[in-house]
């Protein structure tokens, strides 16, 4: 069973624009008689070539961002239909298996879905670590949003103990499919919401991780320093302090590297070190690790024991072997705009690795070509 795929309403303007885009075109292609203000406006300042643009089959996506129903606002129309990427597919090329169940609105569902730590990437990092230090196994998720981040972690073997995030919407999706973790949905500010967290971690924490907000940070608009929303990551400092595990992990966008002229990041660095930490930041690429997807991030690790540079893992994918948009998502059935359906019933055939890991069929040690080292946590078929 299949859910999600439904795609989003377009106006007669917009699907005027979309018809007019090749695969791997963008708002160069619409033709100069369409009426729009915002073409003009794109036009007289050189927007991004992304602006518009319809995806490729023989390549990753651009970055899925939580604007995907929006064909304005990035490369998110489908190769092939005159439409937006559906939420399932938006899924699929975040690495999200078909068995994972999004809830909530639509809106909500671009909400999830474009923040969301890319489960394949959460398990090359976490599967990595576990190599280096088996006796790895237990975690906490802060800033959680849908889970992408724990269910790498968890096809990596680690056993989530207690997880938070703010969103309605994202902590139904969070509880429904990682029943077994605690979570504790409200705002991390908030001393008792804090407490409570602390309370139901009922046993010794190994790995903090999670991805603090970082809108402020973000090259996709303004980078506003003085965003509240910035300093979120203290709360994540707080939290480390008082569980004191031996690892840390941090999630964020590449900007944060940058980000007042480094001095977000040294700040960052020496509050960690200051627990006595020894701390790392890396940029990675989600496509290097089977993820189809040109996404860029910045992980933080943190270690108690020994360097934290060897605990990031080794890209396995090159750009001449990158999982294209068509080994994610071209077995998914048509759809027109505003269509499709909650629930699929009847599930396509899987075509090609990817989408056997998708079905839950393919061990993403297979995928990424990484010793077996993991067998009893095999996906169990969706």
């Amino acid at each position: 069973m299949i859910h999600n795929h439904v795609t989003f309403s377009l106006s007669d303007l917009d699907l005027r624009m979309v018809e007019a885009i090749p695969p791997g075109g963008n708002w160069k292609n619409i033709p100069l008689n369409v009426p729009s203000k915002r073409l003009e406006q794109i036009r007289q300042s050189g927007g991004r070539t992304t602006l518009y643009g319809r995806l490729r089959w023989d390549k990753p996506s651009y970055t899925i961002t939580t604007y995907f129903n929006r064909p304005g606002n990035g490369a998110y129309i489908h190769p092939r239909d005159n439409r937006v990427i559906s939420a399932r597919e938006a899924a699929r090329l975040q690495s999200f298996p078909d068995n994972y169940i999004f809830k909530g609105s639509k809106t909500s569902l671009c909400v999830q879905i474009g923040n969301a730590v890319p489960p394949l990437l959460a398990y090359a990092i976490a599967s990595n670590m576990r190599r280096i230090d088996p006796s790895i196994k237990t975690y906490v998720d802060l800033f959680a949003g849908a889970g992408g981040l724990s269910e790498g972690f968890e096809w990596a073997g680690l056993n989530g103990l207690a997880a938070n995030d703010i969103l309605p919407h994202a902590s139904s999706t969070y509880r429904a499919n990682h029943p077994d973790t605690i979570f504790v949905e409200g705002d991390i500010t908030d001393p008792k919401i804090k407490q409570k967290l602390l309370d139901s971690v009922g046993e010794k924490v190994d790995l903090v991780a999670g991805g603090p907000p970082c809108q402020g940070f973000s090259y996709a608009g303004k980078r506003m320093i003085d965003d509240p929303r910035n300093h979120l990551y203290k709360e994540f400092v707080e939290i480390v302090a008082k569980i004191n595990p031996r690892y840390l992990l941090m999630e964020n966008v590449e900007g944060i590297l940058t980000s007042n002229s480094g001095k977000t990041f040294q700040s960052i660095k020496e509050n960690f070190e200051k627990l006595g930490y020894s701390v790392a930041g890396r940029k990675v690429y989600a496509a290097e690790y089977g993820v189809p997807q040109k996404r860029k991030r910045v992980i933080i690790i943190g270690t108690k024991v020994g360097s934290p540079d060897k605990l990031f893992p080794t890209p396995t994918f090159k750009e001449d072997k990158f999982i294209t948009v068509k080994d994610a998502i071209y077995n998914l059935p048509s759809l027109k705009a505003n269509g499709g359906i909650d629930q699929l019933n009847v599930l396509p055939m899987p075509q090609g690795r990817y989408q056997e890991f998708l079905a839950g069929l393919l061990h993403p040690d297979l995928l990424l070509g990484y010793p077996r080292i993991y067998d009893k946590h095999l996906l169990q078929a969706a």
